[in-house]
């Protein structure tokens, strides 16, 4: 982030428009773009992260229905491969899981306003177990089981307490938390029982990643 700071000039070369739809490399002269398929690389990612055979097998028993609503945005295209192909689930799982340019008319904040097609689904006559929703960019997420719901402020601290226990990528504990500014104070409390470091910071990936980069 301290680099973008000292950006004084910015050249731009007049090339051909490049076929973002085509995963490749093309050549312009002395430098290249390559597109990639983040939905592979994200996926590679999280099988590290958690245990995936375990999940596959909540997924496939009988006695367990689940449901996520991506909500017409980003986490659409990473809903399918994952959950449906990867993790077993039922194609009728996913709700709204095709990414749109208007997010279908709708508004993608996960909660019992915005959501609503999940809401009615899961507190219907006989709902599912387990659902979920997510925001524009994936990065906050509402949680429902049978008559109730988790806000995604207090998700990430439920998540964060069993982290070391439910996560095989932290085995180890995790090194430290962090929150935004407007999210609530339930994750300081989970950093205050386990005693780890805690940051609050602006809006905004870049400060979390420098936490990360860090090693914070």
């Amino acid at each position: 982030y301290g680099n973008t700071l000292s950006i004084s000039e910015i050249k731009m070369a007049d090339i051909p428009d490049v076929d973002l739809s085509s995963l490749g490399v093309t050549n312009f002269g002395n430098f290249s773009v390559e597109v990639v398929d983040p939905v592979s690389d994200y996926l590679e990612l999280m099988e590290n992260v958690f245990d995936f055979p375990l999940i596959r097998s909540l997924l496939s028993r009988s006695d367990f229905r689940f449901v996520f609503d991506a909500m017409h945005a980003v986490t659409g295209a990473y809903a399918k491969p994952i959950f449906v192909e990867k993790l077993g689930a039922k194609p009728d799982s996913i709700l709204n899981g095709v990414p749109l340019e208007d997010f279908g008319h709708g508004h993608p904040d996960p909660n019992l306003t915005y959501a609503r097609d999940l809401v009615a689904i899961m507190y219907g006559e006989n709902g599912p177990d387990f659902g979920a929703a997510s925001d524009g960019d994936g990065d906050r997420n509402m949680i429902l089981g049978k008559g109730f719901f988790v806000t995604p402020s207090d998700s990430v601290a439920i998540i964060a307490a069993n982290a070391q226990e439910a996560i095989p990528y932290f085995k180890s504990g995790p090194k430290g938390l962090a929150r935004s500014m407007p999210t609530s104070g339930a994750l300081d409390r989970v950093a205050e029982k386990f005693k780890l470091p805690f940051f609050e910071v602006p809006t905004g990936w870049k400060f979390f990643g420098n936490l990360m980069d860090a090693e914070s």
